[in-house]
C-alpha cells in the first residue's frame, strides 16, 4: 500500500465529503498552496487511489425509503450459476450494492424499496433466478453512518 502523508489523507477526506470542491478551496482547506495541492491530487489519481468522482443520489427519493439487505445462497457455486445470478441482480434498479461473500451465504444484496409490496415484487423476481436455493432478508432500521469511501482517516483509532 502506498504511504500517505497527512496532506494526502486530508485531500482524501475532503474529496470524499465534497467531490466538487474547487482546487483552490481544497488547497485552502488542507493548508497547502494551489500548485502542490493539484500535484498531490494528480499523483493520487495516477496511482489509482482516486479512481474517479461521482454524484451521490438520494436513494429514498429515487427508489424508496426502506433499505433491505438480502443474503442469497445458490444451489451450486459454479461459474455459470454465479454469472447468471450476478447479471440477473445487476439488472434490478432497486439494487444499490451487491457483494459475493464468504460464509453461510454466497451473496449480500443491498436494495431500496418503497414498501413491503415493492419488496415482495423484488423477492418474487429473485425466486425466479436459476440456481437460487435460499433467500433471507433483513430490513435496515436506520443508517447511523455512511461514508463515500473506505478511507476514513489515517487508520488510527
Amino acid at each position: 500500500m502506498n504511504q500517505l502523508d497527512s496532506y494526502d489523507r486530508k485531500i482524501l477526506r475532503v474529496l470524499g465529503d465534497e467531490g466538487r470542491i474547487s482546487w483552490r478551496d481544497l488547497a485552502s482547506r488542507i493548508g497547502l498552496s494551489f500548485t502542490p495541492t493539484l500535484r498531490r491530487v494528480r499523483k493520487l489519481e495516477d496511482e489509482g487511489i482516486i479512481r474517479g468522482y461521482t454524484a451521490v443520489f438520494d436513494e429514498n427519493r429515487l427508489l424508496g425509503t426502506m433499505g433491505v439487505f438480502i443474503t442469497v445462497t445458490l444451489e451450486r457455486q459454479i461459474k455459470d450459476a454465479l454469472t447468471t445470478f450476478e447479471h440477473s441482480v445487476a439488472s434490478m434498479p432497486e439494487v444499490i450494492g451487491g457483494y459475493q461473500t464468504s460464509g453461510s451465504s454466497d451473496y449480500l444484496i443491498h436494495a431500496m424499496v418503497r414498501d413491503l409490496s415493492h419488496y415482495q415484487q423484488l423477492l418474487d423476481y429473485l425466486t425466479t433466478v436459476p440456481g437460487v436455493a435460499r433467500i433471507q432478508s433483513n430490513f435496515a432500521i436506520k443508517t447511523f453512518i455512511r461514508r463515500s469511501a473506505a478511507f476514513a482517516g489515517d487508520g488510527t483509532a
